[in-house]
């Protein structure tokens, strides 16, 4: 007998949590470590007990609860993602891929099914990196890229540390925060994006995701009046930063279709209408899910920069703020959701991640693969974040799929 996830449940139980931290406009403000971020892990806890699962937290305050296999000297399969929000977030964005998991579980408690794996479900402390800086804390802690200390000592902007926060809420776990054995891991998340919908295919079949390179680009000028100074003997750091971004868009162009160049922010001083700037400070961010193209742009932004500087008459300087390489995902997992995928018979895309999940950090230390579903519109990090009841259940029913199999072998 092929076993069938309960949809209406998956859904049910993803309206129950949104209930935490709702806003007006139909989103959730649940970030993490509040108060909303402890009513929300409680409640995951609390579903999860009830079919027999047992709760591990670790000193990042992960959580992991886990179902026993009919082996348990094996490592477990694991699912999840976080139930941390953006301030303005949506119902889905990490949840789903906590209680999807949730759900697969449900679905073999109440069909008595054995797995020889165990199996768990992963919380994972502040992906979002909405209060604490940076992202993916949590999993970073964990696969060991970033140390203990340095995880629980981040603060918010008003100063209450990581590890405070986990005291006052009661998620100080004991539980090393390190890597355990891991037979595979699976991650279900919405997109993000636009491209499952513009293709009308409901699974996307990640294969990795894109490395990601964020700089602060400083250009420095010389702030004189504008009205007396010429044009051609101005030092001016907004006409080179005006050329470095037009030719960082050609420079996407040039790597297109996978490469991104994005520029979130930018920053002049003094900032007064007539003067010309002193300082020029431009965020940049390349993206790119293959290594050697990434390090290819990279190399060019760095010339482009040096050159239309010289041209300007104005110094400049690259801070490197954050680098994360390109991920390959595990074939072996890859392999599950596609033979997952064609069980159901449904029509999926093959594609990179544009976005940074908890995955990149896990899959640095076990086999790992992702699973999308369409999300209305490509919108995310957005109270108008929306998926549809069928296309939850089809993503679950893969994840589902996919777990069996690697937990049955």
């Amino acid at each position: 007998m092929k076993l069938k996830i309960n949809g209406e449940r998956l859904w049910s139980s993803l309206m129950e949590m949104a209930k935490i931290g709702a806003t007006e406009k139909g989103g959730c403000n649940r970030q993490a470590l509040t108060d909303l971020d402890k009513q929300g892990r409680d409640l995951f806890v609390k579903w999860c007990q009830e079919i027999g699962c047992e709760r591990r937290i670790d000193q990042m305050g992960n959580i992991f609860m886990r179902r026993k296999g009919t082996d348990n000297t094996l490592p477990p399969v694991l699912m999840g993602s976080h139930l941390d929000t953006q301030p303005t977030g949506g119902k889905f964005d990490g949840v789903y891929g906590v209680l999807a998991g949730l759900e697969v579980l449900r679905t073999l408690d109440e069909t008595d099914t054995h797995t020889l794996h165990p199996i768990e479900v992963a919380v994972w402390t502040n992906e979002e990196g909405a209060r604490f800086s940076p992202a993916m804390i949590g999993s970073g802690v964990w696969s060991g890229d970033f140390s203990l200390e340095y995880g629980l000592q981040r603060t918010d902007k008003g100063g209450a540390t990581i590890a405070q926060e986990l005291e006052r809420i009661g998620y100080a776990g004991e539980c090393p925060c390190e890597p355990f054995p891991i037979k595979a891991a699976f991650e279900l998340h919405i997109e993000q994006g636009p491209i499952l919908e513009s293709l009308n295919k409901p699974i996307g079949v990640v294969k990795g995701v894109q490395g990601m390179r964020w700089y602060d680009l400083v250009i420095h000028g010389q702030p004189v009046h504008a009205g007396p100074t010429p044009m051609e003997q101005r030092h001016d750091p907004v006409k080179a930063a005006a050329r470095i971004i037009q030719q960082l868009y050609s420079l996407a162009d040039e790597f297109a279709p996978q490469a991104r160049a994005t520029f979130g922010d930018i920053n002049v001083s003094p900032g007064s209408r007539n003067t010309v700037p002193e300082k020029l400070t431009l965020t940049v961010d390349l993206r790119h899910p293959n290594q050697e193209m990434l390090k290819q742009m990279d190399e060019k932004f760095r010339q482009i920069s040096s050159s239309v500087c010289a041209e300007c008459s104005v110094q400049f300087e690259i801070l490197d703020e954050w680098d994360s390489p390109a991920v390959e995902f595990n074939k072996h997992c890859i392999d599950a959701v596609r033979a997952s995928v064609a069980a159901t018979g449904l029509a999926y895309e093959e594609m990179f991640s544009g976005a940074g999940h908890d995955s990149v950090y896990v899959s640095r230390v076990a086999p790992t693969s992702m699973i999308f579903i369409p999300c209305e519109n490509g919108i995310s990090h957005n109270e108008a974040e929306n998926v549809t009841p069928e296309d939850i259940t089809s993503g679950c029913q893969v994840l589902l799929g996919a777990v069996l199999t690697l937990a049955t072998q």
